[in-house]
Parts: structure tokens; sequence; C-alpha cells
């Protein structure tokens, strides 16, 4: 029998959500397009389009802030409107719609069924009905929990596509790199001698490490290791300062001296990256650069994908803790005296091995 999605040639990824998600899609993305031989546009917010321009399988996107998705932008009703009037004009053959087991999938089912967009593949608890073409029951988290990339390769597997390729996709632009060495410089970094990534930025309070168990970390890293580290962010100069100089010795703040693309570079060079679950971990598996997680309890599917990790755990306060019936079952399910925990005194003790790991496999640190 004919697969209908063999012919589509113009398809819409809806993914609204930040750039650590999107990158998370990218095998499935990669997947549709490499099967399908089809033109990629990818919906998403104002925070995930920064990475656009650096994922190679995608084409072209339609950057908006829905109000389904929490972002600092508050949508308008006019604007949902508008949104379909485009996504009509655009005349896309279909929509495959990416989400966490804990999202409502149903406003960007209806998004992509009041654009008249004639395939619509998801994952949905309830059935339906006319609202999508490709249903998929959605299982998680009730009987299993698969990592995001798995969720989302199966997904487009079930319309026939091959999955060739699951590592996540980014471009590096290493001509950037002696730019990326000049601003190490200009901090005091010498960019010739050790050096590690400390990234303490999160998109959500609710993932925040506490800044003096930053200091502390840092502390025992410089007593055990004779490294300089590097703290970085976007918009976190308070914080990233705070942290440096309580630290204090071979600490360097750099919150807001990268863009995105030279903070890719960056930590495409770096030995190994300390960092929240946030952003910069799929930028560290993307680039193959082994990353030590900072965990905040909240979505235990989103740990590094495919790249050389350790994984320490921390809990949320009380009174962030998400009031999602669904993450709430999960957090209720964590077994929290097996995780091993973000102490200060674990995570130096695990830059110490990972980073003797790392130099025993490749024979230095650079």
């Amino acid at each position: 029998m004919k697969n209908e999605w063999h012919s589509c040639r113009r398809i819409l990824c809806i993914r609204p959500d930040n750039i650590g998600d999107l990158l998370m899609s990218t095998p499935a993305i990669k997947a549709l397009k490499e099967t399908l031989h089809c033109h990629i546009t990818v919906l998403v917010s104002t925070m995930g389009a920064a990475v656009v321009p650096e994922i190679p399988e995608i084409d072209d996107a339609i950057i908006c802030d829905v109000p389904w998705v929490q972002t600092s932008n508050v949508a308008l009703p006019s604007q949902f409107h508008e949104l379909v009037q485009q996504l009509k004009e655009r005349r896309f053959d279909a929509a495959v719609i990416f989400t966490v087991y804990s999202q409502n999938p149903m406003p960007s089912i209806l998004l992509a069924y009041l654009a008249e967009i004639p395939l619509r593949l998801a994952y949905c608890r309830e059935n339906p009905y006319h609202l999508l073409t490709h249903w998929i029951p959605d299982e998680e988290p009730y009987s299993f929990i698969r990592h995001q990339v798995l969720r989302d390769v199966e997904m487009v597997t079930r319309i026939g596509c091959i999955v060739k390729d699951r590592q996540l996709s980014i471009r590096v632009r290493e001509g950037l790199w002696p730019l990326v060495w000049n601003k190490l410089q200009s901090i005091g970094i010498d960019p010739e001698q050790p050096w590690i990534i400390l990234h303490p930025e999160v998109s959500e309070q609710k993932r925040k490490y506490a800044v003096a168990d930053w200091i502390a970390a840092g502390r025992k890293i410089l007593v055990q290791k004779d490294y300089q580290l590097l703290i970085t962010g976007k918009s976190n100069e308070t914080e990233a300062t705070a942290i440096a100089a309580g630290i204090g010795g071979k600490c360097f703040a750099a919150a807001g001296l990268f863009s995105l693309q030279e903070l890719i570079v960056l930590i495409a060079h770096a030995p190994l990256l300390v960092s929240v679950n946030t952003s910069t971990v799929h930028i560290a598996a993307a680039v193959h650069t082994p990353v030590l997680v900072l965990y905040a309890l909240t979505n235990p599917q989103h740990t590094p994908w495919c790249v050389s990790n350790e994984v320490l755990y921390f809990d949320v306060p009380t009174n962030l803790q998400s009031k999602n019936e669904v993450v709430r079952y999960v957090y209720q399910s964590f077994s929290r005296e097996e995780l091993p925990l973000a102490t200060p005194m674990r995570i130096a003790e695990t830059v110490s091995s990972m980073l003797a790991m790392r130099r025993a496999s490749s024979g230095s640190l650079e």
C-alpha cells in the first residue's frame, strides 16, 4: 500500500519550546528530511529560534510564542488567528507535532487542523478523532518513560521514516574559534592551559542550583585540580560574577560574553562542561563534549544523549514544584535514596574522575 507521507514535499514540525527541546528533536527531523526528501519548516518560540540557523536539516522557521507554552512574551488571541492564516498560506502537506509527555498536545493539534494541513501526526493521551490523521496513543509516563530523543524518533518511524543517525544535530562554526580564543584571553584565561566550563544559568527557577553550592563545588575542584574555571551564561552576569568571586583563584566570569554560535564553539573545545539541566547540556551532547549535569528532579527523560556523561541530582523546593499532575506523578516515583546527589564534594570528585577518563582515552585534555 502506498504511504501517503512519501508524497509530502513541505512538512511543518511544531516544536514551540526552548533550544534544548528543539535539539532533542533533531534526529527525528533528520529522519523526516532524509526519508521523505522534503522541505522542513519548524514552528518555534523566540527562544528556540536562536538555534535554528545552526541545525542543517531545517530549511526555514516560523517564529511565534504560542500561549500554551511558557515564554517571556504573552500572545494575543489575534496573533493565533494570524498564525492560522499564515500556515494556511504556506500550504503544508503535513504537520508533525513534537511534545513532552507532560504537555497537552491539543492546542498544537488544533492549530494544524484549523490551518487545513492534510496530514497531522502526534502523540495524544485521549482520542483526538478527526483532529489528527495519524494518532499515536500516549502511554508515557504511566506505562514507561523513554528518553525524549527516542520518543521523537519512534513517532516518525510510525509513518515509515528510517532513522539512520540518532545523534543530535548542530553546526559548529570553527571559523569563530580565534574570536572565542581572544575573548577568553580578554578575561584572563589562558586557552592553552586546562580549563572547564561551569554553566549555572537556568530557564526555570526550579532548576536553579544554589550559588553557595556552586562556589563550594568550584573551590573543591580547584583544590583537586589545577584548572581554570569559566562561568558562562547569557543574562546572568550578576550571578556569574558572584560565583567567580566566591570561588576565587583561577575562576573567571564570562556571562554575556559569547553569542550562541560562539558558545557552541566554546563547548566543542571544552574538555568538560558542568551544567544544570538546560540547553547547554544538549549542545554538549551534539558536539560530543563530556558533560556533568546537576539535574533538578523534573523531567527524567532529558538527560544527555549519546555522549560521555554523569548525572547528579538535587531536589526542587516545595514552593517551585510543578502543579502538573503528570509531572507530579513522575516526581513522586523517584527513589531519592538511590539517586547520586549533587553535593559540592561529589561534584568535585566526579569532575576529577571524568577528566581522568578523558585524559586516559585521548592522551591529553586538549
